[in-house]
């Protein structure tokens, strides 16, 4: 279906290859998985599949990339709308008009299909991915995973032979990302269609794959099995690290694996009785009955809490649950209806100028937003300015965060990783006394998370700071979080320590502790630490 010959492609300016010689079949009704480090070329090999890549973004080219016999070379990617859906990894970039039903029928009226043809391919796609009590809602006020289904539902209207999707559930909770991946698995079992997707949340995708094409990052690349890949990927989600720290002769890749092959080990295993107290200090962050509500619908409903220093805690919830809501109402940038939040005694909305960046750093979900010169190095040497620190020390942590980004790179030609990786950055280094993060993790693998969970420690540790964090990826909390705050249609409905509050949300609990349940262990090394301190 999918067939690359001998391929190889390289960006001007680059210092290294992004593929080298890489040739690979893909068969019609098999989903690959593609992986690699961040900023490795997942999206450049997609974009190869419908000529993105080098039509539209530039690059030396070599080899051939055919679908269903069609050559990329021999086509625009216009050419290629009836064999290829496109997702991207931020649905809303896609999107050209305002309503469900209008967005599924733009791709057609474009090929300037027949009326009634139309019609029944939307009522089709709509009963397909359980859209019909959405199709006259407006775009712009559908949950994340509601979009995802969209982007996913306008493809589908093409009845494309290929469907190319780009980290389609970084954004999403684990719940709306289940939805997704099973509609994705019906997708090539009911109806055949090739599936290729690239993903930094193996643990949510690895069930699904037929296999699995690992870019490592100078050009060259692994196929095979998910199986065989995960025998030496230094990415892997957490069981297949278990498995590797427990010394098992096999890699399990889902929990009900993982649980018959740790079955003799957690019989054996003394579980000590413990209980978490939830600590407190001195208040950084008093947030005190705050209701954000647009128009007749309520973000918020009087939200109330109290954040202390050395806290990292992680808001979660459900796409749609109020917690970009939240963290903007604390940052003083967002709409807030009634009630107040205070940073120091400070009110947040009221903070300006230097007094605002020196208290509170802020990163929205679209890190983009705080990016405005013409390369990495003058951005990072532009907040060296502003922040009044020695010169390069915004390039230091950048280099600690995503390695190997070249400096001259203009940051809208960063991966999403990147960009994110270049905002973080530059809002640590003004070393705030509150750091907000709004989805820090899209677009991370799971190196650049591990250092970013190191960062964040270390921030909050040493200079006593306060760490607030939106997130869905359950794996980042366990390690990092020492406290949770789950937000449901605007209420706080839990609020704890961290292996309380996810031990007992069975769709937010992590792999590990699915795994050793009913132990009380949320990470590897929580396992490890309890096996060696058995008696």
């Amino acid at each position: 279906m999918i067939k690359f010959s001998n391929v190889s492609l390289v960006y001007p300016n680059s210092t290294k290859t992004v593929l080298e010689d890489l040739t690979l079949d893909i068969a019609e009704g098999e989903l690959v998985l593609v992986i690699g480090p961040t900023g490795s070329g997942k999206s450049s090999l997609l974009r190869l599949i419908n000529g993105l890549v080098p039509h539209h973004t530039g690059g030396i080219l070599a080899g051939d990339v055919s679908v269903d016999g069609v050559s990329t070379r021999e086509v625009k990617p216009g050419g290629l709308a009836h064999l290829i859906g496109i997702v991207g990894q931020n649905p809303l970039h896609g999107f050209v008009t305002d309503t469900v039903e209008e967005e599924l029928a733009f791709s057609m009226e474009v090929m300037n299909l027949a009326p009634d043809v139309m019609r029944k391919r939307i009522e089709e796609a709509l009963d397909f991915m359980s859209l019909t009590t959405l199709r006259s809602r407006q775009i712009s006020t559908l949950s994340g995973g509601e979009q995802q289904r969209v982007a996913i539902a306008s493809a589908l209207v093409m009845h494309p032979k290929a469907l190319v999707l780009d980290e389609p559930t970084s954004a999403l909770d684990p719940i709306a990302a289940e939805e997704v991946l099973s509609i994705l698995h019906r997708l090539v079992h009911d109806l055949g269609i090739t599936v290729v997707l690239a993903e930094h949340k193996l643990e949510r995708v690895i069930g699904f794959a037929d296999r699995i094409v690992y870019i490592n990052g100078d050009g060259q690349t692994n196929v095979g099995t998910p199986s065989q890949i995960m025998q030496t990927s230094p990415l892997a989600p957490p069981i297949v690290h278990l498995a590797r720290a427990l010394g098992l002769a096999d890699v399990g890749l889902s929990v009900r694996d993982m649980r018959r092959l740790t079955e003799t080990i957690r019989e054996n295993i003394t579980v000590p009785s413990q209980s978490a107290a939830q600590k407190s200090g001195k208040t950084v962050i008093d947030i005190d009955t705050v209701t954000v509500a647009y128009g007749a619908s309520t973000a918020l409903n009087k939200v109330s809490a109290t954040i202390y220093e050395n806290e990292i805690v992680a808001v979660m919830g459900r796409n749609g649950a109020g917690k970009s809501s939240l963290l903007t109402a604390i940052a003083g940038v967002g709409h807030v209806t009634s009630g107040q939040v205070h940073i120091h005694s400070l009110e947040s909305s009221s903070l300006a100028g230097n007094l605002r960046m020196k208290t509170v750093g802020f990163i929205p979900q679209e890190p983009s937003d705080l990016l405005y010169a013409q390369s990495v190095i003058k951005e990072c040497h532009q907040a060296d300015k502003d922040n009044q620190i020695e010169s390069g020390t915004t390039l230091k942590i950048l280099d600690q965060l995503v390695p190997g980004i070249s400096y001259e790179t203009h940051p809208r030609d960063l991966s999403e990783g990147q960009r994110l990786g270049l905002a973080l950055s530059i809002v640590l280094s003004s070393n705030p006394k509150v750091l907000i993060l709004d989805e820090p993790t899209r677009g991370l693998d799971y190196e650049a998370k591990k250092i970013l969970t190191r960062i964040l420690i270390e921030f909050a540790k040493t200079f006593n700071r306060a760490v607030m964090i939106a997130t869905h990826d359950v794996e980042l909390v366990a390690e990092l979080a020492t406290r949770v705050i789950f937000l449901a249609d605007g209420d706080i409905v839990a609020d704890g320590v961290t292996i309380d509050v996810l031990l007992a949300s069975p769709a937010f609990a992590p792999q590990v502790s699915k795994v050793m349940a009913p132990a009380p262990w949320l990470t590897v090394h929580d396992v490890i630490a309890a096996i060696e301190n058995q008696p």
